[in-house]
């Protein structure tokens, strides 16, 4: 086959640190928009964009070059650093969970990070980043997790 030919999308979840409510509403979708800048230049799309106070969801699209690690360590020094200036004392806790996601599952992951405002209303951040790992199969250290 000529060419190479990819479709890389991937649902990502990071918190603030300590997860403390920092993202407010004021700063919100200005925070996404500039995320989305920080993806364009790298050559990442972001596709959708969501979350609570205290953590933040992503659908990304990258290409075959693209580290994902190398992605995520720009977004997060960038944005951290312009929530800087706008939210006293900011800061991203260390590490993300990024998942994998089809193109069957793609308008459902659309629609659970809009819908983050009404889906917290009845789970909080733990018990849903956890339903994930377990929807995912994946085994993750809790102690690590959530110190």
């Amino acid at each position: 086959m000529g060419g190479t030919y990819c479709k890389l999308l991937y649902h990502i979840v990071f918190s603030t640190k300590d997860r403390r409510p920092f993202i407010d509403a004021l700063h919100e979708e200005e925070l996404y928009r500039y995320i989305g800048g920080i993806c364009r230049a790298q050559g990442a799309v972001l596709l959708e964009a969501g979350g609570m106070p205290d953590h933040v969801h992503l659908l990304l699209k990258l290409n075959p070059i693209h580290r994902l690690s190398d992605l995520m360590r720009d977004i997060k020094a960038n944005s951290s650093g312009w929530l800087r200036g706008r939210v006293s004392d900011f800061a991203w806790q260390d590490g993300y969970a990024a998942f994998t996601v089809s193109e069957s599952q793609f308008q459902a992951v659309v629609g659970y990070i809009q819908s983050q405002k009404d889906h917290h209303l009845h789970r909080d951040f733990k018990s849903e980043l956890e339903a994930i790992f377990s929807r995912h199969g994946m085994e993750v250290d809790r102690q690590l997790l959530w110190n």
